[in-house]
């Protein structure tokens, strides 16, 4: 992994007193709170100092290449950027369910994951917590760590900050959720998302560039784009797939998620208060082949 040599040449613990810096006014996501985290001042997200972890557990649930024979080392940080009324994990993004632990701490699980033989370290939600997993990792190296890392992310990032992972994620898996700010906000609560989300990918395919997997399929580095299809064409999937195709190129890796259903808040609210048809998500499909987006997942009807 590049990150051992980071570490070696002094760079990480550079990159790790920068991440840190910016906590005293929190400017790590697109929000900008400008809250002091380093006093314990919690912001839109609801991180403070210290990392919030609900689980870190091996995961067959992700995408094969991902998941492989051994299942990825999942860890589900505590809290998020957004605030999607229809998230089916809000008692941990929204409610703050977790467990507090130390950088130490969240070294110490990445390591039994690896112990676990977990095919990498997969970190869920964990923008706002970027700072803190630099420091895990600065402290995991020494104690023998090597695994890749994943960085899973709802891909509302600004590219400044994604800087600081370079030659450290190896696989980015970023979701892209909207083509159309108006849904961004009212859906999310996610101002300027299309432009802010398209720029963060665009960085992270520079740093990784196009999914390359070992001789046994699982995925070494690259990048993998994550989409869920909405009711009502909400999403805007066919101009989002359609700026990848252009943008990020046909040998993108799409995971194309027909899971939606509605959690959270989205039972009351007209539009997206039922589950996706399979004509809407066939249609998706259908958008991609004719694109000439080729690689990836789609889902089988009975996921509908």
């Amino acid at each position: 992994m590049n990150y051992h040599a980071l570490y070696q040449s002094g760079e990480l613990l550079q990159r790790i007193s920068n991440a840190y810096k910016r906590l005293s006014a929190c400017d790590i996501c697109p929000h900008n709170c400008g809250i002091n985290r380093i006093k314990g001042e919690r912001g839109i997200c609801g991180a403070g100092l210290y990392p919030r972890i609900a689980s870190a557990n091996v995961h067959q649930g992700e995408e094969p290449p991902i998941s492989g024979t051994r299942g990825s080392g999942t860890v589900f940080l505590t809290g998020c950027s957004l605030k999607c009324i229809f998230c089916q994990n809000f008692p941990i993004s929204q409610l703050g369910n977790g467990d507090e632990i130390t950088t130490l701490e969240l070294a110490n699980r990445m390591l039994k994951l690896q112990k676990r033989r977990a095919h990498n370290i997969n970190f869920v939600t964990p923008t706002h917590y970027l700072p803190q997993i630099l420091a895990a990792l600065w402290l995991a190296i020494p104690q023998g760590f090597s695994l890749p890392l994943v960085w899973n992310s709802s891909g509302y990032e600004d590219a400044d900050v994604l800087q600081l992972l370079e030659g450290i994620v190896d696989i980015y898996l970023p979701d892209m959720k909207y083509s159309e700010d108006a849904q961004a906000v009212s859906i999310s609560s996610a101002p300027g998302y299309s432009l802010i989300n398209r720029t963060a990918v665009t960085e992270m395919f520079r740093q990784v560039g196009h999914l390359q997997l070992d001789d046994d399929g699982i995925a070494t580095k690259g990048l993998i784009v994550r989409h869920l299809v909405l009711p009502k064409g909400m999403a805007g999937s066919t101009e989002t797939l359609s700026w990848i195709s252009e943008n990020i190129g046909k040998m993108t890796h799409i995971a194309l998620m027909s899971q939606y259903f509605p959690a959270h808040k989205a039972p009351g609210i007209p539009g997206i208060n039922r589950k996706i048809s399979i004509d809407e998500y066939n249609h998706v499909i259908e958008v991609m082949e004719e694109i000439g987006l080729e690689n990836g997942w789609t889902q089988d009807h009975e996921d509908i």
